[in-house]
């Protein structure tokens, strides 16, 4: 019995970053590698203190709670039309939350005009959101979404500000603002 062995010795931290640098080793998909190594080692990484736990749904529930837009969005990877949120003027401290589940995602300290037309930050609370490659464009993007609901938010490109040079696109009707004295 080697598995216990290993937990023994390992944190499970240790054990996960070996996985994952396993996996990404062993692709032979270019697109793997590119998930990891767009986004901040520590947003890939969840602290032994908070575990996520995962919202899961019907179908016609997510319908009954979800405005049809917010739907569309978060539940069909739609993308609302540029300049229409009202997110895009929201300055005050707070943090911006998964419209479908209430979990934070982003506080408003890296909240910052991108001038594309969509909410958009260069930092999302660590461990709060996960990624996928989206080919839907031809191109491949970086897709990410709520860890909790899996609710899409938006697509994460590497043309943002400094400190992480990171640009989270997000959809206004994905996320809300939640007023709080937090930067």
């Amino acid at each position: 019995m080697k598995k216990p062995e290993i937990q023994e010795r390992y944190s499970r931290r240790q054990i996960f970053r070996m996985a994952l640098t396993g996996a990404v080793a062993m692709s032979s998909v270019w697109g793997a590698t590119r998930i990891f190594s767009i986004l901040p080692s520590s947003a890939a990484v969840i602290s032994d203190q908070e575990r996520i736990i995962k919202v899961t749904k019907p179908d016609e529930q997510w319908k009954k709670e979800l405005s049809s837009q917010q739907y569309n969005v978060l539940r069909e990877q739609g993308t609302e039309r540029p300049f229409t949120s009202p997110l895009l003027e929201e300055h005050r401290k707070g943090l911006f939350v998964c419209a479908g589940c209430d979990f934070p995602l982003f506080t408003s300290g890296s909240k910052y005009d991108s001038g594309t037309g969509w909410p958009s930050f260069y930092q999302a609370i660590a461990g709060h959101v996960e990624t996928s490659d989206d080919f839907k464009l031809i191109l491949p993007r970086t897709e990410y979404h709520c860890a909790r609901c899996g609710g899409h938010q938006g697509h994460v490109f590497k043309d943002g500000p400094q400190p992480t040079g990171l640009r989270y696109c997000n959809n206004g009707l994905a996320i809300k603002f939640v007023e709080q004295d937090v930067e």
